[in-house]
């Protein structure tokens, strides 16, 4: 760990403050042997965290439930076990807000609902919209705010209470499955397969810096895409290669593309 490498990693001035924040906080939870957090992390967030602190058997990234996209980067001294996250007196909050059934609310509505109260984007983590209900993430601190005071998302009226994170109902990702077969595995050519577009639009969107691999933006349109790694494009979506199968008999790669809609 070396507070040092923060000038490598961070882009600009706010990406700086924000990791010289997460090192200062988490050094003092090392220091003096409390757990400590951050607030929630973006994909990109966790990856330049993951990046400045190596693999801390002591660090662990925590959304609330597994699978969680934004998570905290979270410290825990060694007479504390990683199951104490999910449990009472966690960071995390999932608080279930429930509505009438013939309303429908998305993602979109509970999230402006969410800054409309007034919060930071980082209090927030995850916001999982069902039907009727909807399963979302806060820190402990901003909780007992919320249960006061959001009492719509637009003009749909919403009952809110806490429940315990191991009962969170995580709806199932909708997914497309691609197969196709790509001349390589570059960064250009999987967005081209998994958003039916051509190469010089796929590369526009790169070079335009709205491509990120696992969460970290990438300008390379010859940038090589492993197995598992998850690629978003703003403004277009998000997909995984989930399987390379190898060669056809043509000499191009046969893949499975996961592409979340």
């Amino acid at each position: 760990m070396d507070r040092g490498n923060i000038e490598k990693i961070a882009q600009n001035q706010d990406e700086r403050l924000l990791l010289a924040h997460i090192w200062d906080k988490i050094q003092a939870g090392i220091r003096r042997e409390i757990p400590v957090n951050t607030c929630f992390l973006s994909p990109r967030e966790q990856e330049m965290a993951r990046y400045l602190f190596g693999q801390g058997e002591r660090l662990h990234f925590f959304g609330g439930y597994a699978g969680a996209e934004r998570r905290m980067l979270c410290y825990l001294p060694a007479y504390l076990e990683e199951d104490t996250l999910m449990e009472e007196g966690s960071p995390v909050v999932c608080l279930r807000a429930t509505y009438f059934t013939g309303d429908s609310l998305s993602h979109r509505d509970f999230l402006g609902a969410l800054m409309g109260a007034g919060i930071g984007r980082e209090t927030v983590g995850d916001i999982c919209a069902g039907t009727g209900s909807c399963d979302f993430f806060v820190t402990a601190e901003i909780a007992p705010y919320l249960l006061q005071n959001l009492q719509s998302a637009g003009r749909v009226r919403l009952r809110l209470e806490a429940v315990p994170l191991a009962q969170a109902v995580i709806p199932a990702p909708q997914i497309q499955a691609i197969t196709d077969t790509l001349a390589s595995l570059r960064l250009d050519s999987v967005i081209c397969s998994g958003f039916r577009m051509s190469r010089s639009l796929a590369t526009q969107h790169i070079a335009a810096g709205k491509a990120a691999i696992n969460g970290l933006p990438c300008q390379k349109p010859d940038k090589a895409v492993a197995e598992g790694d998850k690629i978003s494009v703003r403004g277009l979506g998000k997909l995984q290669l989930a399987q390379v199968k190898g060669q056809t008999k043509k000499g191009r790669i046969s893949v499975v593309l996961h592409r979340y809609i």
